[in-house]
């Protein structure tokens, strides 16, 4: 079952998502509601309420739910970082890093304004980005729109060759 049943399930008739909801968890994910309530952010009186069909999930909720299962069912192949800069940046960059015993991918989105990276930001959260790193300026606008960890760079490599520069020059 993808995340796409149990949206049409939803859909399909009063109670589906309760039915294809449970369907999922016990049968392909194997998890409890309680680990499923600890990665989505949602409280377990919430769950037990949507899947008791005491309440509906409103629309963020589901959102939660999506999200929560489409980072579940992720195989280790599509674990990706997200990297937001502009095109020169991404010269150096490597394409994978070994974190904790696991390769994990680093995607490049190359933009040219701050417009582009929240874009940018919001695409590679919908492409399945576990986190997010990009310029110091456009993180704090992004760390409010989106659910997924976000890094900001810090250039102090860059910043001491510039001290080094105007130290020659004084």
């Amino acid at each position: 079952m993808t995340v796409e049943d149990i949206i049409s399930s939803m859909l399909r008739e009063e109670g589906g998502f309760q039915k294809a909801f449970k369907s999922m968890l016990d049968e392909e994910l194997e998890i409890s509601l309680s680990e499923f309530c600890s990665i989505s952010g949602i409280s377990q009186s919430t769950m037990y309420k949507i899947l008791e069909e005491n309440r509906e999930p409103n629309l963020r909720t589901i959102r939660q739910i999506i999200h929560a299962l489409n980072v579940i069912s992720r195989s280790e192949d599509d674990n990706f970082v997200a990297v937001i800069a502009s095109s020169t940046f991404f010269e150096s960059l490597p394409k994978t890093m070994e974190v904790e015993g696991r390769t994990i991918k680093i995607k490049e989105y190359p933009i040219s304004t701050v417009e582009d990276a929240i874009i940018a930001a919001v695409r590679a959260e919908r492409d399945g980005a576990l986190a997010i790193v990009c310029a110091p300026i456009i993180a704090v606008t992004v760390k409010k729109i989106l659910r997924i960890p976000v890094s900001p760079v810090m250039p102090l490599g860059s910043v001491l060759k510039a001290l080094d520069i105007v130290k020659g020059l004084v």
